[in-house]
């Protein structure tokens, strides 16, 4: 279940907010321009599909996004927990930063933890199965996968190379919890 904690910049030890309710999580998210949904499949996806049958189980939303946004292009990235090089991707983004385009992934199965640094607050955004988020380009986050990530993401773009990671140089992600 999707979950959102809300904590004050200076301050990673204590939620203001805390809810697992989506509409709230929705509610927050959109009031700091951060758009979260969810999706559903329009048929059933058995583990390990395709990048094609992921691609086409959602291609609903997928084009309505795409055309919505101008979004040129999708893909479909997998962790598994025994993955050799997922400490080396997990590390990769548990530092503060930035994009010159907007973040937008889609959760087909399993979990991850946006956190995103805005307004004097860190949201704590666990995405899980049929969550989609968009941070808005600019805006400083992290993204931690966990010790042995496990998930399925659609991952949309206006153009990929526009997707670099720009360090802030802020050590604010040091500071709050990971995704145990």
């Amino acid at each position: 279940m999707s979950e959102l904690r809300v904590f004050d910049e200076g301050d990673g030890s204590r939620a203001r907010v805390h809810t697992r309710d989506f509409d709230t999580i929705r509610r927050e998210l959109g009031e700091v321009g951060i758009r979260f949904e969810r999706w559903e499949a329009s048929r059933p996806l058995a583990p390990g599909a395709s990048q094609e049958e992921v691609l086409a189980a959602y291609e609903g939303p997928v084009r309505r996004l795409m055309t919505e946004r101008g979004l040129q292009s999708v893909d479909v990235l997998g962790m598994v927990p025994d993955h050799p090089q997922r400490e080396a991707m997990r590390a990769k983004f548990l530092e503060e930063h930035t994009h010159s385009e907007d973040e937008v992934r889609f959760f087909v199965e399993g979990q991850g933890l946006f956190s995103i640094h805005k307004g004097g607050r860190v949201f704590f955004v666990l995405c899980e199965k049929g969550d989609l988020i968009s941070v808005p380009d600019g805006t400083p986050h992290w993204f931690d996968m966990g010790p042995r990530p496990s998930f399925t993401a659609i991952r949309l773009f206006t153009n990929k190379e526009g997707w670099i990671a720009r360090m802030t140089g802020d050590d604010i992600a040091s500071r709050f919890p990971r995704l145990e």
